[in-house]
């Protein structure tokens, strides 16, 4: 079984005999454990939202309904987005509201749009926000965004006023800096600015690294603990400490999961968002990520509760995640309080775990049992020690009233597709009979169960998801019909913004950072300073593409480029591999590098033609052969010494700064 410091105390469940069965209490009447604060998923980390705002109507409404419609899909009780920092996150970059001090624009991104779906189809759902990292003009010296404390929270309480003033969004939650050190004075400086703006109601989570080490200064230093509602960590593991535990706040796993692994994923989810409390009294666990609604290619590709990938076709995937998640969402409620360990809350004799919780006005009790293996649940991380699972009978003995007052509990069933067997996903059985305050169960391996007194668990369904298919070709964009500052649809941006602008009523996608941002400390693909934004399929073979390009204004870059068959994407953009023509419009240059920061060049020279106004670059590979050209004057048709068979179709520039982009097109050859 998992090690867990608190383990003496988590195995005093005093599992007695009776039938031969072990026999696990369920009793209210000595006392409550800690109070449920809900299950949510995060939008963010970055640009895992990307692709669904394109998606056809009816089906993105669709798959909204399965995240969000209360009692349908996963029900979530809580949405945790990424406030934008114009810096790579994961899958790209999310906008920021302020690119630069003297700027600001809270319609940026899609973020605003998915909180404000959410909040129709679910009224009570909480927000929670979270800086990954921060735009240029907050950086210190040591590359961190504390420069001036006070602008920092300042840029982060100007975001959640204009969640308010724009979109009529209330943030109940917000967190430091994802993953990266915190500053206590930043904690302080935050909480007085956002109760100086009239947000006392929304509270701070710490802080969102992986681990609890802010507990002891928590301990140390009373102001900081005032300011801070609840301790979060990232992947513990189902795990906290004694330290975190003994400052009798909330504890969160505030974010975790992250597993692609259709077959080990569904295992992990469920055996977390049980034991996240039974081992560590973690009373919020919230899911990274919401959707898997990014390119194929892109990291942790399908790491979502559900995928939709193909806003082209409308093509979505409703995975087993989605209903593990409902084995609790829909039978439980923020507010709700769980059981104590021992009386309602534990480990099984033969393996697995049981929650229990009670409705606030104790009418209603859910209880959720979850028997997963070892092989099939393994998270992506952290590493899962050996435990062993078998078949077993259980007893759960109501006690006390609470075996007189319910006859039957309400049933639903799910098993995990493992040891070659196929999935059986939130199935509705007939109700379990409370016999003498008693419930009997056999309960297999790989199994959920949600025992429950609710009576508005559904299985929601949509009839006639649309088929899977490419990328279409050919592909034509001119930006005329987004409007200015929107971010292009199906342009994915991974190094630098890029969003829609006008001049003289011609509109066209423009570079917009000016200098290297505060990157996420666990990624500095940010710190080279040449932005990327890629398009289409990523097994693209032989291929061409055309693209406008312009530098015009101030803080223009010094080149823009063009890519085909691009790998490059992520925090690892900088060792992944595309033919790459960057243009020099000033110097009337070429290269052509295997590589985003031309490490590797292929071949140089001088380009003729330059218009000084919208240059046409145009780039083609086939099988082993590449050409390229500016304004058709052919630069060079050479032999690709180096594999790159595929990937998709990129745009952007070297260094920070402004570049237009227009009329781009692609084409198959």
């Amino acid at each position: 079984m998992e090690g867990n410091v608190l383990s003496v105390f988590y195995f005093a469940c005093l599992c007695s005999m009776s039938f031969g069965y072990p026999t696990y209490p369920v009793d209210n009447s000595v006392g409550y454990g800690r109070t449920f604060t809900g299950i949510g998923a995060i939008s963010g980390g970055g640009a895992t939202s990307k692709l669904l705002r394109n998606y056809p109507l009816q089906q993105r409404s669709e798959i909204l309904d399965y995240l969000f419609k209360p009692n349908f899909g996963a029900s979530l009780h809580i949405f945790k987005v990424e406030i934008g920092g114009d810096i790579q996150s994961t899958e790209g970059t999310e906008a920021s509201h302020m690119h630069n001090s003297w700027d600001e624009n809270y319609n940026r991104g899609y973020e605003w749009w998915m909180m404000k779906e959410a909040k129709m189809r679910n009224p009570d759902i909480q927000l929670y926000a979270l800086p990954w990292g921060f735009p240029g003009f907050l950086k210190d010296a040591y590359d961190r965004p504390w420069g001036n404390i006070q602008s920092t929270a300042d840029y982060v309480v100007k975001w959640v006023n204009g969640a308010r003033v724009y979109h009529n969004l209330t943030m109940d939650y917000i967190g430091i800096w994802n993953e990266s050190p915190y500053n206590i004075t930043y904690i302080k400086t935050l909480r007085k600015t956002l109760d100086s703006a009239g947000f006392t109601k929304t509270k701070i989570i710490a802080s969102d690294q992986n681990g609890w080490d802010i507990a002891g200064d928590m301990n140390k230093d009373a102001e900081l603990k005032n300011a801070i509602y609840g301790l979060g960590s990232h992947y513990p593991g189902t795990n906290s400490t004694p330290e975190a535990a003994s400052l009798n706040k909330p504890l969160w796993a505030s974010e975790d999961w992250g597993c692609p692994d259709e077959i080990t994923g569904p295992g992990c989810l469920a055996r977390t968002l049980n034991q996240n409390y039974v081992n560590g009294h973690m009373t919020t666990t919230v899911i990274w990520n919401l959707i898997s609604s990014y390119y194929y290619g892109l990291p942790w590709y399908n790491s979502g509760i559900m995928t939709a990938s193909e806003p082209w076709s409308g093509h979505y995937v409703v995975p087993a995640n989605v209903w593990v998640t409902a084995h609790t969402t829909q039978f439980t409620a923020i507010g709700w309080k769980y059981l104590s360990h021992g009386n309602g809350v534990g480990k099984l004799a033969s393996g697995g775990s049981y929650v229990a919780l009670m409705s606030p006005d104790e009418q209603d009790i859910t209880i959720i049992i979850e028997t997963l293996e070892h092989d099939f649940s393994i998270c992506t991380r952290p590493p899962l020690a050996p435990f062993d699972v078998n078949d077993q009978s259980a007893l759960f003995e109501l006690k006390g009233v609470l075996g007189q007052k319910f006859k039957y509990l309400n049933t639903w069933y799910s098993r995990m597709a493992a040891n070659g067997m196929p999935p059986t996903l939130f199935q509705q059985r007939n109700p379990t009979k409370v016999n003498n305050g008693s419930v009997y169960l056999y309960l297999g391996r790989d199994e959920v169960w949600t025992l429950t007194t609710l009576q508005t668990g559904f299985k929601g369904s949509y009839p006639n998801i649309p088929y899977s298919r490419p990328f279409p070709l050919p592909y034509i964009e001119d930006f005329e019909d987004y409007e200015v500052g929107a971010e292009p649809f199906n342009l994915a941006q991974q190094v630098g913004a890029f969003e829609v602008d006008e001049v003289n009523g011609i509109k066209f996608m423009k570079q917009v950072v000016l200098e290297e941002p505060v990157h996420w400390f666990w990624c500095k693909i940010d710190t080279y300073n040449t932005t990327l934004t890629v398009i289409g399929d990523y097994n693209w073979k032989d291929i061409r593409a055309d693209v406008s390009v312009k530098l015009e204004g101030q803080n223009t870059t010094d080149s823009v480029f063009l890519s085909v068959r691009t790998t490059a994407s992520g925090c690892k953009a900088n060792t992944e591999s595309g033919l790459f023509l960057f243009f020099f419009p000033k110097e009337r240059l070429y290269v052509l590098s295997a590589d985003l920061l031309r490490k590797t060049v292929l071949i140089s020279g001088n380009v003729t033609t330059v218009t000084n106004n919208w240059d046409v670059i145009s780039l083609e590979a086939r099988g082993d052969h590449v050409w390229g050209a500016v304004n058709q004057n052919i630069l060079f048709n050479i032999t690709t010494p180096i594999s790159i068979t595929n990937g998709w179709v990129g745009l952007g520039s070297y260094p920070y700064g402004t570049a237009y982009f227009d009329d781009l097109h692609i084409n198959k050859v």
